[in-house]
């Protein structure tokens, strides 16, 4: 073998393995990574104009930007999540005292059912009351032990949580102030064809763009106008559903109906019928409108991808990587139509050929 061919061969080995022990340190703070690579993605051409405006300081520059983002997005999510905590307090101390009765609730929906709908439940023995209780009893054992965990999982976390902020902040900064310079080493050391990778990375700034804001404004919007319907109608705790809305939002299509609709039919099956009637009313003409006519135009339509590899890739994301996939699973898709749109470019409309003219 050839001295030269053989050192080249070792060189990579060695990159590969530094590289992949490189990864396995950042592992553990992947999240703060890859958010503080997606805030910058997304405040970066608000950091070039005011770059343009003051050239010669690139660290006032960045300070500014990441000023504006954590009033943007830091600031209004630690209020809603001190809101959140005080209501989801509130929830669990009734459920605890047994002011929240759910076996109650549902008797009230079994008295108010129609026959037909009794008859067709007591096919299955779905109304008998000590199979209820049961079922009932072990959903509250396993909703406490659900809320006891998470309570001890927040207070042992809340180190790991701010040493996690605060590594996403200052990386914040630097990708901002420097990431021009990181973007082109990047793209020196990436053995493609220069187009192929100009078009790559236009497609993957491009999802990351789309899906956060897109998904993050549609799931503002449906948790704001869910919480506010549920305040007008005296719900408890319109901040935690809304924020659950919110959250299940980021699931195209029936997301905030998870909510509504079950609290709608409660409504109606207990003889509040104008309150189902308009909270029902409500998620379908308003809420579920949010979802229909933002979620094309903002996420669909920047991407070019279709509604349902949205969907799809967007279910998978987060069922592979968590709340974070919301953001990498149509990242990855985009990716994989580009890179075989680069490897086998679609037909494009031919004119009439020179015989046929």
């Amino acid at each position: 073998m050839h001295p030269t061919l053989f050192q080249n061969r070792v060189f990579l080995i060695l990159l590969t393995l530094v590289t992949l022990a490189f990864g396995a340190i950042l592992w553990q703070f992947h999240g703060a990574v890859f958010w503080g690579v997606v805030l910058a993605i997304l405040f970066t051409p608000f950091h070039r104009k005011l770059l343009r405006r003051m050239p010669g300081s690139p660290n006032l520059a960045a300070l500014a930007t990441l000023g504006l983002c954590l009033v943007i997005v830091i600031l209004p999510m630690t209020l809603i999540s001190l809101s959140l905590v005080q209501e989801a307090t509130g929830i669990y101390d009734r459920l605890k005292s047994g002011q929240l009765n759910f076996g109650q609730y549902l008797q009230q929906i079994l008295d108010a059912m129609p026959a037909w709908a009794a008859g067709l439940l007591d096919r299955f023995n779905l109304t008998t009351l000590g199979e209820l209780q049961e079922k009932l009893s072990s959903v509250a054992v396993q909703a406490s032990q659900f809320f006891a965990t998470k309570a001890l999982s927040i207070g042992q976390n809340t180190l790991e949580f701010v040493v996690g902020f605060g590594v996403m902040l200052y990386l914040l900064f630097f990708l901002l102030r420097d990431g021009s310079a990181l973007a082109a080493r990047i793209n020196r050391a990436t053995p493609l064809d220069t187009e192929h990778k100009r078009q790559l990375a236009s497609k993957f700034t491009t999802v990351i763009r789309a899906t956060v804001k897109g998904n993050i404004v549609v799931a503002a919007s449906q948790g704001a106008l869910g919480g506010l319907i549920f305040w007008i109608l005296g719900i408890q705790g319109p901040v935690l559903w809304g924020v659950a809305m919110a959250f299940l939002s980021l699931l195209p299509a029936v997301g905030a109906g998870l909510v509504w609709g079950p609290v709608a039919l409660y409504f109606l099956a207990t003889g509040a019928v104008w309150q189902g009637v308009v909270l029902a009313l409500y998620g379908v003409g308003v809420i579920g409108l949010v979802d229909n006519i933002l979620r094309p135009l903002l996420v669909g339509k920047d991407t070019k991808m279709p509604d349902y590899v949205v969907l799809i890739s967007t279910l998978g994301g987060m069922a592979l990587f968590g709340l974070t996939g919301f953001v990498i699973g149509p990242a990855i898709a985009a990716l994989f139509i580009a890179s075989w749109d680069l490897f086998a470019p679609p037909d494009s409309p031919a004119g009439p050929s020179n015989s046929e003219r």
